[in-house]
């Protein structure tokens, strides 16, 4: 039986570190770490009535967590429609996120902290859907990370990764004026909008860090994100941000 599972299952693309299976209107992966805590989190979403979350259905007969599938364009290719990258599409990803953070702000699940973060905000995790203008962002997926933390954290992870800020870039004007989209479109407050650009440099460096440390430490799912040049990438987005540092704040301060 679970031999047969796993080739009716049709494997669903953009999984960087996971195999991720759907099997009829199902999503199966393998159970993330802290898993009690996530499917608490969207526990809490579902009891809201949140949609822009799967819902968390259980653990199937091989131990992989099963969520709700959720239908629509998963944008994790480089190359993506422009309603994926336009302004619509950023201001909205902008209000989910201040949606899940103030159903989550001053819950347990927030603990001591602001809010609960996705910590892995991008295109790649986004669900997309055709609202009659173009394709919109509908739902988060993967919340593999979620935990605890400040509101800013995931507005900056938003920046970098919908921005794509980075040597791609020609130029800094343009995404310095996305960049207070978001920030107000959010409405981030102004000790955060300060420190709006210092984050996303957090971020870069931390992530660059980690899959390398944890590739050294024999993870294959970072050694095949190290192996496909994530490092070098994420290496010289950092380097990016830094040198537009001034540029990309202007636009916020």
């Amino acid at each position: 039986m679970s031999r047969q599972r796993r080739v009716t299952g049709e494997r669903l693309a953009g999984g960087l570190a996971h195999d991720v299976v759907r099997i009829g209107e199902t999503v199966r992966r393998p159970m993330p770490a802290r898993a009690a805590y996530i499917h608490d989190v969207l526990r809490l979403f579902a009891r809201h009535g949140w949609p822009a979350a799967p819902r968390y259905l259980g653990v199937d007969e091989e131990g992989r967590q099963t969520l709700t599938y959720l239908a629509g364009h998963v944008a994790w290719q480089p190359a993506q429609p422009p309603a994926v990258w336009s302004e619509d599409s950023l201001t909205r990803v902008a209000k989910l996120v201040r949606q899940f953070h103030d159903l989550t702000a001053g819950t347990p699940l927030a603990e001591d902290d602001e809010v609960v973060c996705h910590n892995d905000l991008s295109p790649r995790n986004t669900v997309y859907r055709d609202d009659g203008a173009g394709l919109r962002p509908y739902a988060f997926i993967d919340w593999d990370f979620a935990a605890p933390g400040r509101r800013i954290h995931d507005v900056a992870h938003v920046c970098w990764q919908f921005l794509d800020l980075g040597p791609g870039r020609a130029s800094p004007e343009g995404p310095a004026r996305l960049i207070g989209l978001v920030a107000d479109t959010y409405a981030l407050r102004t000790r955060d909008r300060r420190a709006l650009v210092e984050t996303i440099l957090w971020w870069q460096d931390r992530c660059w860090r980690g899959i390398d440390e944890r590739a050294d430490a024999g993870d294959p799912a970072m050694e095949r994100l190290r192996s496909a040049g994530h490092v070098k990438a994420i290496q010289e987005a950092y380097a990016w941000v830094d040198e537009h540092r001034s540029a990309l704040e202007s636009a916020l301060l």
